[in-house]
């Protein structure tokens, strides 16, 4: 007996040494998380293509670093490591295979414009195939691979001034709302006028216009004239075409006119299927609708398959046997409060039925048929989890394939086999194979298992409540990385935007701020509180009028129950979130004062002047069901503004926006930090340079570290280790 304990007493000792020499996620790491991207296999399904982002150092420049997308290939038929097909400081990405498997088309960025670029997979260099002006990107081979489909960007200007696109010279049948005028003549170019300061009307409105060409100001009379980063008085539209495989060959334009085209493929029978938005009798920023047509290769015989004033229709999939189109609809939203997600249809060629349109009651994308066209694999967030879905098309019955506690963010079948990326608590992305019902894995990349081999995580553990609607509540309490019995550790409650994004284990974007703040002694505890996506419509719908009380009692109850843990401190509790968690952040210190600090990122703090400052504000009326200017409406909105309980706010308050992010604004943030400043509060403002909505996740790896260690910094002046 004697001997037995002592030998668990070494290996506990053994034990305990290893897990120290583990090393804690640092807010460096940020920079080696690579991701896998978009996946193709070859159509002799003996290889497959992917894409990698990467974090990369900018030469001579401490501190700063750039994205960049590679592409790799894989042999399937081995279990040799994935090779790169392309390096160095240009990215290359959106890879397609030639029907014969022999090249890959992909996107290359020259002069600041997308061109393609065709690379022999035999032996020789990639060659430059576009040099369009206007760009190009989503390449699509025509089935007999003589010709690439694909699609460019051009501004209002551009197509009045382009023969091809415009013909004759036309003007938009739809309005241009430019107060003072009846017809969209106004806009046709003339070069007899010349700009004049001091010469007639016409002469004047040549010399304003030049004042807009030169960029001296900016004329809006549209709608939608925010943009992520600027303001863009001018439409922007997408147009379809076609060039053949070969040195020298010139583009030939297969769409025209003022609409914007995109989502094209082939069908196997060398049609085109394409979406395009809008009508010719509305202004695209009042179009909610949109329509899937077909045409030939010439775009001269154009039929619409799928088209109603009250739906859109996207996301075209064609049956490789080619009779079925696979779509996902939902409802246009004509009126205020329509809150609907995507829905899975089925449309017969030939057929006179109506399609069938799915009842899984979850948002699909990733559309992708089968080999023999009897079944479409699909995605849909759900439960935490990105998981695949299969619906056999005869009997259209859904199967769950993958569970909720990993994400597959990108995944192509053949006939045999399955290529995925998955992402994990145990790594955030890589790159697998399996059979065709995702079973039999087997990971074929290690782009991010050299650098975690050492590296300390934490396991989320998955628990539920019931809320005062009666709906189960799903969240998520992740122990810090290392603790000591007896000791108490600070609670963060973190919190998802959208409202309708959705968190779990198998959301990547998270992954790394989750895990550095269990590393630096932080428990963590998130939630998908009402009216997250990825629970069904009626689950999302269920914070109408009501984002604010119902929302945070959620995740207030999730974080309750965190705070019964032996290891947390009860009186070290601390909240973030970003964008519409920006504004819950800021809701709940203005109604509850157990956290100590707070960190609201991006977000949305008054409604009423969001309507006007924020691109996203079709939020207000979905949501609210009308507008500030109808009396009940304004009611609903003040009673649901965080800034209407600015006063109550008595939690020291960080508060975070990039300067150009036009999604949210930032007068949200400086209404509300002016107000807690002249009222006395504890609150800091951080505005961030260049910084988009995106910016946490997309935006300047720099600014990325900086962000997470600021939220670190700040609730450690209140919380941390005295």
């Amino acid at each position: 007996m004697k001997k037995l304990y002592v030998f668990l007493l070494l290996t506990s000792t053994c034990f305990t040494a290893f897990a120290q020499q583990k090393e804690k996620i640092k807010a460096s790491d940020l920079t080696k998380i690579n991701q896998v991207g978009s996946i193709a296999i070859a159509p002799n399904e003996k290889k497959a293509i992917y894409t990698l982002l990467t974090t990369e150092p900018v030469a001579d420049s401490p501190f700063e670093y750039e994205y960049r997308t590679h592409l790799y290939l894989v042999d399937l038929d081995n279990k040799n490591e994935p090779v790169a097909l392309t390096r160095g400081s240009e990215s290359a990405s959106q890879p397609e295979w030639s029907p014969d498997g022999s090249k890959i088309v992909f996107v290359r960025k020259i002069k600041e414009k997308n061109q393609l670029f065709v690379l022999p997979l035999n032996g020789g260099e990639a060659w430059q195939l576009t040099s369009i002006g206007y760009g190009a990107g989503n390449p699509k081979w025509s089935p007999d691979g003589s010709k690439i489909l694909f699609n460019a960007g051009m501004s209002l200007s551009e197509i009045l001034k382009d023969s091809i696109l415009n013909p004759g010279g036309r003007v938009p049948a739809w309005s241009m709302e430019k107060p003072g005028f009846d017809d969209n003549n106004f806009i046709k170019p003339n070069k007899d006028i010349k700009p004049n300061p001091d010469g007639s009307i016409a002469e004047i409105r040549a010399y304003l216009n030049k004042d807009v060409e030169d960029k001296k100001a900016k004329v809006i009379n549209r709608l939608n004239f925010q943009g992520e980063a600027s303001t863009q008085p001018e439409l922007n539209f997408s147009h379809l075409y076609t060039i053949e495989v070969k040195e020298g060959a010139k583009p030939q334009s297969i769409t025209k006119g003022f609409y914007s085209f995109g989502q094209a493929t082939w069908t196997p029978d060398g049609k085109i299927i394409m979406v395009t938005q809008g009508d010719s009798l509305q202004h695209p920023d009042r179009s909610k609708a949109s329509r899937i047509l077909r045409t030939n290769a010439e775009g001269n015989a154009v039929t619409v398959l799928l088209s109603d004033p009250a739906y859109s229709f996207s996301q075209p999939s064609v049956s490789k046997d080619n009779k079925y189109l696979a779509y996902v609809t939902s409802t246009a939203a004509l009126k205020p409060a329509t809150l609907d997600q995507g829905h899975i249809g089925i449309l017969t060629f030939g057929s006179e039925s109506r399609p069938y349109v799915s009842p899984f009651d979850r948002s699909a994308g990733n559309l992708t048929w089968a080999a023999d066209s009897k079944s479409l694999y699909f995605t849909a967030a759900s439960n935490g989890g990105f998981p695949v879905y299969r619906m056999n098309v005869i009997n259209k019955r859904v199967n769950q394939l993958t569970g909720y506690n990993a994400g597959i963010n990108s995944f192509d079948v053949s006939a045999n086999t399955a290529v995925f990326a998955k992402t994990e608590v145990a790594n955030p992305s890589e790159l697998f194979t399996s059979d065709t019902g995702f079973q039999t894995e087997v990971k074929r990349s290690n782009h991010n298992t050299e650098w975690l081999k050492g590296k300390l995580l934490s396991y989320p553990e998955k628990r539920t409540l019931t809320n005062t609607k009666g709906q189960t509540i799903e969240y998520w309490v992740m122990k810090p990385s290392q603790t000591e019995a007896g000791k108490k550790y600070p609670l963060l409650l973190q919190m998802h935007g959208g409202p309708t994004a959705m968190w779990g284990p198998g959301e990547i974007s998270m992954w790394h701020e989750f895990q550095f703040f269990c590393s630096q002694g932080y428990g963590v505890v998130y939630a998908n509180p009402r009216g997250s996506g990825g629970y069904g419509l009626d689950f999302m719908k269920a914070n109408f009028q009501d984002w604010g009380t119902g929302p945070a009692s959620d995740v207030l109850a999730a974080a309750s129950d965190a705070a019964k843990e032996a290891w947390a401190d009860t009186a070290r509790q601390v909240i973030t979130g970003g964008s519409y968690a920006g504004y819950l952040t800021a809701w709940i210190v203005g109604h509850d004062n157990r956290f100590k600090a707070a960190h609201a990122q991006r977000g949305v703090y008054e409604l009423t002047t969001f309507m006007g400052e924020g691109n996203a504000w079709n939020l207000v009326p979905n949501y609210f069901g009308g507008y500030p200017w109808q009396a009940e409406i304004k009611k609903i909105m003040d009673a649901n503004s965080p800034q209407s309980f600015v006063e109550n706010i008595h939690t020291p308050l960080l508060i975070k926006h990039g300067e150009s992010d036009l999604r949210t604004g930032v007068i949200q943030s400086e209404l509300l930090y002016k107000s807690l400043k002249i009222l006395g509060r504890d609150v800091e403002y951080v505005r961030m340079p260049g910084g988009t909505h995106e910016l946490s996740r997309t935006g300047n790896p720099r600014q990325r570290i900086d962000r997470t260690l600021r939220i670190y910094e700040f609730f450690e002046r209140y919380v941390g280790q005295k």
